[in-house]
């Protein structure tokens, strides 16, 4: 069947979008607002661009007043971000965070989430999470009045020595245990089945 997105409803271009790009990795993300509150939401629209300089990309929607969320309207006025990854251990903590609250409120403390201060940035860390990007937005994009996607430099990566191994070379990313978001609305998959398939040889590569 095909589905012509340039006529359908926004609700429904929402549904068919994420329930075919999956899994799809979480952005734990924090930030502090101009008055220095903390807050911290999770997003899905969220990946690697790019490693020269190391890029980021973090896609924002409205809340359902039309109002920026207070994750993206702090990036917009600061310019800095963390992003945490999540494990398994701390999903129930990462989704405590998910619900709607009143702008301006410290989602952090109302879920007794453990932060630690970052290096590079002001907005700080979440204390347990085995990865930690600190980043600076270099691009606000939007795609529309009301949906926004920040181009984020990567300045500070934080990883937990327990998953680096090989004298820190390598990072044992199973053992990272990050969960992922799925389709609807309460789905996320862990990385409990994984392959592996080595890339073909082009006929010009050296024996």
């Amino acid at each position: 069947m095909i589905f012509d997105l340039e006529a359908l409803p926004r609700k429904r271009r929402y549904q068919l979008l994420t329930a075919t790009i999956t899994p799809r990795p979480i952005a734990w993300v924090t930030t502090l607002s101009a008055s220095g509150v903390p807050n911290a939401a999770p997003f899905s629209f969220f990946n690697m661009m790019g490693d020269d300089p190391p890029i980021i990309a973090l896609g924002f929607m409205p809340r359902d007043n039309d109002m920026l969320k207070d994750t993206a309207g702090n990036i917009v006025v600061t310019g800095e971000f963390v992003v945490n990854l999540v494990t398994e251990e701390q999903a129930e903590a990462m989704n405590a965070t998910a619900a709607e609250m009143p702008s301006g409120q410290n989602e952090l403390e109302r879920a007794d989430i453990a932060t630690v201060p970052s290096v590079r940035v002001a907005a700080p860390r979440i204390a347990g999470a085995p990865v930690s990007f600190e980043c600076t937005a270099l691009q606000e994009i939007w795609t529309s009045p009301r949906q926004l996607l920040v181009i984020g430099k990567v300045a500070v990566a934080h990883i937990d020595d327990r998953f680096l191994i090989e004298g820190a070379r390598h990072v044992d990313t199973p053992a990272l245990r990050l969960v992922a978001r799925m389709h609807g609305s309460n789905w996320y998959a862990r990385q409990t089945d994984l392959f592996q398939m080595s890339r073909p040889r082009s006929d010009h590569d050296s024996p």
